[in-house]
């Protein structure tokens, strides 16, 4: 199959996971035999530009004509079976979907964030909790009104713009749709995209061999993550200093992991708590050796996530996630059995658990070895990558811009 990838990808500056998602599929595409083409546009690259072209990116936000000639004229050398678009945001746009539809060939689109439905750079996240103002209206002034992206109403502006100028293009464009979970399809629904295009893949991981765990776990907990508000690291900041409060002594240390806006207040916090440490951003070698070392991996985002992929990698070196029981976790992780869920909106709830980490290895050596058998059942790659073959087989049998009779629900 010849398959032409879309994205725009993320800044150098701060790690992404969907820039990691798509190199993963990419790779196991060509690892089958699969021809793989990429259309990339780098948001790095807005550094360089000139006063006057910086001007003009809001612009490009809503609407694009450069991508999509550009696009047209790859569409037109290489001639995909397929177009998969992954991010358009800031520099690609929605454009690129009328090209594909010009030159017949059908896009499936898969839908990492909530951007269509929120303006935020967090996404469905403002003033230290979860929003959902915008998810069901068809204007979404609450965007505007509290300056969503980037706390500016001059950058909020094209990001709205850009969602209700594209709306339809959204709609009806794709040949097939990708959540990578089920709670951020049921979050989708006032999008009304096409039920019977839309369908649930999880992000594809890399097989992943069991790390040389210590025979006993270090009494550490590990978190691995964006330092910022939205993925909970002051959540889990609180929730520490509470197990601590309670503590006498207590052996359980805590690594902290990556990198963020957050950096340095969590520097400063954990300079005077012996039993932190914090590693600024590693390599992903890094962090498989800290899970395989680690009692447990926690997972405190206060944003409904779109799906987690530090949960999985955590079952594959055999810890068990304990995360927030919000958003895809309840999915991914059986509660009491291969992982942990708690209260996320009481840090209360989970200093309750940091205490029984501490004082029942046994129990998460257990939950730790169920966890690997759960990512060997669920997360298999092979079986990811024929669900995405599957998906592209029904895109390009029931494309959108040929009339069609009717399609299996995905």
């Amino acid at each position: 199959m010849r398959v032409l990838v879309v994205h725009n990808r993320y800044r150098s500056g701060a790690p992404s996971g969907e820039n990691r998602v798509v190199d993963q599929e990419r790779n196991a595409l060509l690892a089958a035999g699969h021809t793989v083409e990429q259309f990339e546009r780098y948001s790095d690259d807005i550094e360089g530009w000139s006063l006057p072209a910086r001007a003009l990116l809001p612009a490009r936000v809503v609407w694009s004509d450069e991508s999509r000639r550009s696009l047209s004229q790859v569409l037109h050398r290489s001639r995909p079976d397929v177009v998969h678009i992954h991010n358009t945001f800031p520099l690609i746009s929605p454009s690129v979907l009328h090209a594909c539809v010009r030159q017949r060939v059908p896009a499936v689109i898969s839908i990492h964030n909530y951007r269509l439905l929120c303006a935020a750079d967090t996404g469905l996240f403002r003033d230290g909790r979860v929003c959902h103002d915008c998810v069901a209206r068809r204007v979404p002034i609450p965007a505007l009104v509290h300056r969503c992206y980037r706390h500016s109403a001059a950058a909020t502006a094209p990001v709205v713009m850009s969602t209700l100028v594209n709306r339809a293009t959204w709609r009806t464009k794709g040949s097939a749709y990708v959540f990578v979970s089920e709670s951020q399809r049921a979050t989708f629904k006032d999008l009304a995209l096409p039920p019977d295009r839309t369908f649930v893949k999880a992000n594809l991981i890399p097989r992943i061999p069991p790390m040389a765990a210590p025979t006993v776990r270090e009494p550490l907990v590990a978190y691995i993550g964006r330092l910022d508000e939205a993925k909970g690291i002051l959540f889990l900041m609180e929730a520490w200093d509470r197990f601590q409060a309670g503590a006498t002594g207590a052996p359980l240390r805590l690594t902290i992991a990556g990198g963020g806006p957050l950096e340095a207040r969590v520097a400063q916090w954990a300079a005077s708590r012996p039993a932190v440490s914090v590693l600024g951003i590693v390599s992903a070698q890094e962090c498989s050796e800290i899970m395989a070392r680690a009692r447990a991996v926690i997972l405190p985002s206060q944003c409904e996530e779109t799906f987690g992929l530090v949960v999985v990698e955590a079952m594959a070196a055999g810890a068990p996630p304990v995360a927030a029981g919000h958003g895809p976790f309840p999915e991914l992780i059986t509660d009491g059995t291969d992982g942990v869920l708690f209260d996320p909106r009481n840090a209360a709830s989970l200093a309750t658990i940091l205490v029984d980490i501490e004082a029942n290895p046994a129990r998460y050596e257990r939950y730790g070895k169920a966890a690997r058998e759960t990512y060997g059942g669920r997360f298999d790659p092979g079986e990811n990558l024929k669900r995405l073959i599957d998906i592209y087989h029904f895109a390009i049998d029931n494309p959108v811009f040929v009339a069609r009779a009717g399609a299996p629900s995905g």
